[in-house]
């Protein structure tokens, strides 16, 4: 997310506490993202539950925003750490204390809203099966200390192995992909780096094609096929971050001026907000091309963009609450789950599942908002300035 050479002009802040300026486009487009998988874990995860009615299937792809993500997260890295890492101006152990200071303080909170409503819902799995205070306690330390839970372990009892907060998952092959990148991915050469996306695009394109159910939406589940696929989707997303940033550095493109973040963010909603293609095959065709091609346009076009005048607010406002947002939303989507199990409503004849949904978005964001500026913010700003990261002179 960072360029010297392009965006002088832009405000001298840091999404990673460096001093380079910041893409705030792809900030923003971080923030719609994350509005479509709120979206997507109220009008279409909650299938998995219950019967909706056919017009919630708008939202039916906005789990590939989560390829979004791991893709965005290897291009912010490749510009942030790169060349401090290559000439050693970064040690490892401060390019680590820097991604938990990034993502762990919301990870800690959104396992405690997790507790707190898990114990709201009733602490029972969806089967109705109590849940034990002991076994709660287990998946609350497994969850902060980001430990997948086992099947035996799962307090939800649909094997997700994050129960307490399902997103969860996702943030953990974040930090995989952030060890990697620390580890080994920052040492290869551009020519070696294309060679590792070029066979993972190989990998992963033939796993969507041949595993049963078909796609990419996997690494949620403790299953060992639903793992897999969890991990095939960080490994081709980081390494194809970090080359687009290496090419985009390297290129330097010529900024755009005009409406790129809203040209950006129609695309990301459209894409992500269409309905299932209608066949196996044609569905998992799809995804693949929105990772291997779609996002990677969205965001080289999204890094040339420059935001100016009214926008810059809202737009730093977005992705600034992207991340609380992706973190702590889905406890309550499990609060909401659990109502409508338990009322028996009928989506054809009655107004009250769609209120509940609607103040379910308003909670999530009125919360994600309490943690951004109150929590979030404030503790990261904390505990940079208690310790230096270890970045040499």
């Amino acid at each position: 997310m960072y360029c010297i050479h392009l965006f002088v002009t832009l405000q001298k802040q840091s999404f990673f506490f460096m001093d380079k300026p910041r893409y705030d486009i792809l900030d923003g487009l971080r923030g719609v993202a994350a509005v479509m998988v709120l979206l997507y874990h109220v009008f279409n995860d909650a299938k998995s539950f219950f019967v909706w009615p056919t017009p919630v299937n708008e939202f039916f792809h906005s789990f590939l925003a989560v390829d979004f993500f791991f893709i965005l997260s290897g291009f912010v890295m490749g510009y942030a750490y790169d060349e401090k890492l290559k000439a050693s101006t970064l040690t490892l152990s401060g390019f680590v204390k820097r991604r938990l200071i990034r993502l762990h303080p919301m990870i800690v909170m959104g396992v405690l809203v997790g507790v707190v409503c898990f114990a709201l819902q009733g602490m029972t799995k969806w089967s109705g099966e109590e849940v034990t205070v002991r076994a709660l306690m287990w998946a609350t330390l497994l969850g902060l200390f980001m430990i997948p839970s086992p099947a035996s372990m799962d307090v939800r009892g649909n094997t997700e192995i994050f129960p307490l907060n399902g997103p969860q998952w996702s943030l953990f092959f974040e930090y995989i992909g952030s060890l990697l990148y620390g580890l080994f991915l920052h040492r290869l050469s551009t020519k070696w780096l294309r060679v590792w996306v070029a066979c993972s695009i190989v990998t992963i394109a033939g796993y969507a094609l041949m595993i049963e159910d078909g796609g990419i939406a996997y690494g949620w589940s403790s299953e060992p096929a639903n793992l897999c696929g969890g991990a095939l989707r960080m490994l081709y997303a980081y390494p194809m971050g970090l080359l687009m940033a290496r090419v985009f550095r390297e290129r330097q493109p010529k900024p755009l001026h005009g409406h790129v973040f809203l040209y950006c963010s129609l695309a990301l909603v459209v894409l992500l907000g269409l309905p299932f293609v209608g066949s196996k095959d044609g569905e998992s065709i799809y995804q693949l091309v929105c990772i291997f091609s779609f996002f990677p346009t969205i965001i080289w076009y999204g890094a040339r963009g420059m935001v100016t005048g009214k926008s810059r607010g809202a737009v730093s406002i977005l992705g600034r609450l992207s991340y609380p947002l992706y973190a702590v939303h889905f406890p309550l989507v499990y609060l909401y789950i659990s109502w409508v199990q338990k009322s028996g409503f009928s989506y054809e004849t009655s107004a009250q599942p769609w209120l509940a949904a609607i103040i379910t978005i308003v909670a999530a964001l009125f919360l994600a908002l309490l943690c951004m500026f109150f929590y979030d913010e404030p503790v990261r700003k904390w505990l940079n300035s208690r310790k230096t990261l270890n970045s040499k002179p």
